[in-house]
C-alpha cells in the first residue's frame, strides 16, 4: 500500500458538540461528540487501518522504517510518534498542562506531552487559553486555583479558522467552547488538570485535580504572545511548527502540486481542512477531502494533488 486510511475512534464527552459527525460525513448524528482520533498509536486506543485490518503499531512493527523512517524507528521503535485528533468543545474544556520528557520520567512517566492546535471553522465567540499572562511563583499557583483565580493569570484568545497555536510541554492551556480545531501531539496520554470550573460530575463529585504535579510541570515564563504568526498563502507549503516532536506545515491549493519525499526519513500525514480532491501517491490515487487524514509511509517519494483543497501536513525528523 502507498497510503493508509483509518476508521476514527469518537470519543463521547460531556463538553462535546456535533461538528465532527457532519464533518466526517457519517449517517449517524451523535450528540456529544468531543473527539474524533484519527491516527492513534495509544495502548488501548489504536486506530485501525481501514481495508487491511491492522492496528497502526501493527504496521509499524510489520513495516518498521520503511513506515515511519530509519531515524523514526530507532527513536521510537513499535509505537507510532504521533496523535493526531479533530477536536469540537461545546463547553470548555478543563484547564491543564502536560510536563517534558525529563519530568515526566522524574514523576513515573514514560514521556511528556508536546503539542499543536490549528483552528478550523468555530463559533464567531469561540476563545481559548494558551500561557501565563503574570509572572506568578509554583507557591503563588497553587493559591490561584485554590481561590478559584487561576483564569485570571492566563492568556486568553479569540479564535477564527486559521489561527495556530504551539503548545511545548509545560504551557498551560484550555480549549474553549465553540472552537473546532485539530490537534497534533505527542504519543502520551500524560495531562494534570490544573481546573475545572467546580463543575461536578454524574455523580455529584469534582473531578480530579494534579495540582502538585501539575505546579512541577508549569513553566512559568510570560511571553508577550502565544500565538503562532505566519502569512496565509495559496499555491505553496508554509511552515507553521517546526520542534523535535513534529514539523507540521500548511497547505491551501487551488492548483496542482507535486510534493517531493523522497529525501525525507518519515511518514507523512495529510489531514484535510476544507474543499476536496485527489493524492496519487506514486502512481496509486485516492479520493482526499475536508475531515478525511491519510498517512503516507516514509518509503513513498512524492504525492501529486489535485482539486482545490486546504490540508495540513505534518512528519517527525528525528
Amino acid at each position: 500500500m502507498n497510503y493508509f486510511k483509518f476508521q476514527p475512534l469518537l470519543k463521547q464527552t460531556l463538553w462535546g458538540g456535533d461538528k465532527i459527525i457532519p464533518f466526517k460525513h457519517l449517517s449517524t448524528v451523535m450528540e456529544n461528540v468531543g473527539e474524533s482520533w484519527e491516527i492513534s498509536g495509544v495502548k488501548d486506543n489504536e486506530t485501525i487501518a481501514a481495508g487491511d485490518g491492522r492496528s497502526l503499531n501493527q504496521l509499524v512493527r510489520d513495516m518498521k522504517g520503511r513506515l515511519v523512517g530509519e531515524a523514526n524507528y530507532q527513536r521510537f521503535g513499535d509505537e507510532f510518534p504521533l496523535l493526531i485528533k479533530f477536536i469540537d468543545a461545546r463547553q470548555d474544556l478543563s484547564i491543564q498542562v502536560h510536563p517534558t520528557d525529563e519530568i515526566a520520567h522524574r514523576q513515573g512517566r514514560e514521556r511528556g506531552k508536546t503539542e499543536m492546535w490549528y483552528v478550523m471553522d468555530s463559533e464567531p465567540d469561540a476563545k481559548l487559553y494558551n500561557g501565563l499572562k503574570l509572572q506568578i511563583t509554583p507557591e503563588q499557583y497553587k493559591q490561584m486555583v485554590a481561590d478559584d483565580t487561576i483564569c485570571d493569570a492566563l492568556a486568553q484568545y479569540s479564535v477564527k479558522e486559521g489561527d495556530c497555536f504551539f503548545i511545548p510541554a509545560g504551557r498551560i492551556h484550555a480549549i474553549g467552547a465553540g472552537c473546532f480545531l485539530v490537534e497534533i501531539q505527542q504519543t502520551s496520554d500524560v495531562t494534570y488538570r490544573i481546573y475545572d470550573f467546580k463543575r461536578k460530575d454524574k455523580d455529584g463529585n469534582y473531578r480530579q485535580l494534579h495540582t502538585q504535579e501539575a505546579s512541577e510541570s508549569i513553566n512559568y515564563t510570560v511571553l508577550d504572545d502565544y500565538r503562532t504568526h505566519y502569512q496565509p498563502q495559496t499555491n505553496e507549503s508554509q511552515l507553521l511548527v517546526e520542534c523535535p516532536y513534529f514539523n507540521t506545515a500548511v497547505y491551501d491549493l487551488t492548483e496542482a502540486m507535486t510534493i517531493d519525499y523522497s529525501e525525507l526519513d518519515s511518514f507523512v500525514i495529510l489531514i484535510g481542512m476544507k474543499g476536496e480532491g485527489t493524492l496519487t501517491i506514486d502512481g496509486e490515487t485516492v479520493a482526499f477531502s475536508a475531515g478525511e487524514t491519510i498517512l503516507v509511509p516514509a518509503s513513498a517519494q512524492e504525492v501529486r494533488t489535485e482539486g482545490t483543497i486546504k490540508f495540513l501536513e505534518t512528519y517527525v525528523l528525528s
